[in-house]
This record gives structure tokens, C-alpha cells and sequence, in this order.
């Protein structure tokens, strides 16, 4: 998944960067508002990391814009700020979710899968796939308690489509929530078709993959 942290503290940016690429989180930093705002306006996220003291605006000015402009993502608020007003109104602007300064790296990341099974209307970490069982938060997938083996992209590819169950991903929705800003990273939208080649070998050592559909002209879908 893709993650937009907006935090002038250069220490605190870079230790969300490092701990969220090690959860396999892909990162871009955002150090004022004018940054943020450029950020959201060009690129799609599934999450956005908030710090409300910019040194050139107020965060929660950057929220409300942002939920003018039909933002998708859900975001954190981090900030160092204690008022319980700041907190309501930063939830009352379409936050998901509020964390207040020093927190704990491993409460966030809870939070971060919390919310991500509420987005998606799931009630547990594990989702049944047929016969495979999708563990999210420990990112692996079981066939009969067995692990199946897979990189992490397959992985990432995989998971994005049971999220989205029986909904048609284009290769570039695919590409964008994998690789995120994807002029900067040169991407090829073969690679998804190659994701999704190996995806199928792989599970299909174990069990039927029909789930797994090719929507020819669109994209690729996973039917449940």
C-alpha cells in the first residue's frame, strides 16, 4: 500500500519511512503543506500520515481541501498537539483515525490494518480464497495450514484484489497501489501480468484458482 507521510520533523519523517518500507508500506514524504497539497493532487495514496504543525499552514486546512477534492485515502493524524477540539475536529473533517505525539511505531501499524479491514468490510485479519486462507496482517496465504510461497509483490498484487473483491482492477489501479508514483518509477504495466502468471502457478500447485479472473480489456478481478 501506498503511504504519504506529511511531517516536517526530518527525525521522526525518516523513522515512519524506514519502519512502514519494512512493513512493506511504499513511502513518500511531504515536509509543509504546499508539499502535501502537490502530493495528493498528483498521486493516489491509501494512506495519508498527517502532522497538523506545518511550518507553512495548518494540517487540518490541508485535510478539509483534500476531502473537497474526494479524498480516498485514509488518514492518520499525527501531532503533537493535546486539545481535545483539535482531535474532534480533525475526525470531524473525514479523519480516520488520531494518534497523539511520541507514539508507538507498532500502535500505528494496528491501526493502519484496523482500519484497512474497515475500509474493506472485513471482520478478521484472515479472508477465505477459495480454498487458500489470506492472512493481511501477518502477509502470507495458507492452503490447508500449509504457507504458500510468494514474493512480496505477488503478495501485495494478491492482497489489493481480495480487498477489492468481485471489482475490476485495471493494471494501472494495480501498478499505483503497488508501486506508487509511477513516472518516477519507470514501471511496466507488463509486470502486473506477470504478477498474476506466477500468482497463478504458485496457488495452482494447491488448489483451483478460477476466483482469480482475467476481465480481458479492463483488468484482472478476484470473485468471491
Amino acid at each position: 500500500m501506498t503511504v504519504l507521510i506529511v511531517e516536517d520533523e526530518r527525525t521522526l519523517a525518516r523513522e515512519l519511512g524506514i519502519f512502514l518500507y519494512q512493513q512493506n508500506f511504499t513511502c513518500t514524504t511531504a515536509r509543509t503543506a504546499r508539499e502535501a497539497r502537490q502530493q495528493l493532487a498528483d498521486n493516489n495514496f491509501d494512506f495519508v500520515l498527517l502532522d497538523l504543525g506545518l511550518p507553512d499552514g495548518d494540517g487540518l486546512t490541508v485535510l478539509a481541501e483534500a476531502k473537497q477534492n474526494e479524498l480516498t485515502a485514509a488518514v492518520i493524524i499525527l501531532t503533537a498537539r493535546g486539545a481535545v477540539e483539535d482531535r474532534i475536529s480533525g475526525l470531524e473533517l473525514g479523519a480516520d483515525d488520531y494518534l497523539a505525539k511520541p507514539f508507538s511505531l507498532p500502535e500505528l501499524l494496528a491501526r493502519m490494518h484496523a482500519i484497512t479491514r474497515r475500509r474493506f468490510g472485513l471482520h478478521k485479519p484472515t479472508v477465505p480464497v477459495g480454498a487458500f486462507q489470506l492472512d493481511l496482517q501477518n502477509r502470507r496465504i495458507l492452503q490447508e495450514g500449509k504457507e504458500v510461497t510468494l514474493s512480496v509483490k505477488e503478495f501485495d498484487v494478491l492482497s489489493y484484489l481480495v480487498l477489492n473483491r468481485n471489482r475490476v482492477l485495471t493494471r494501472l489501479q494495480l501498478s499505483e497501489h503497488i508501486w506508487g508514483n509511477l513516472p518516477e518509477s519507470g514501471f511496466d504495466s507488463n509486470y502486473i501480468d506477470a504478477h498474476i502468471k506466477n500468482l497463478r502457478k504458485k496457488l495452482g500447485q494447491y488448489a483451483e484458482v478460477e476466483w482469480l479472473e482475467t476481465v480481458r480489456g479492463f483488468g484482472y478481478r478476484v470473485r468471491l
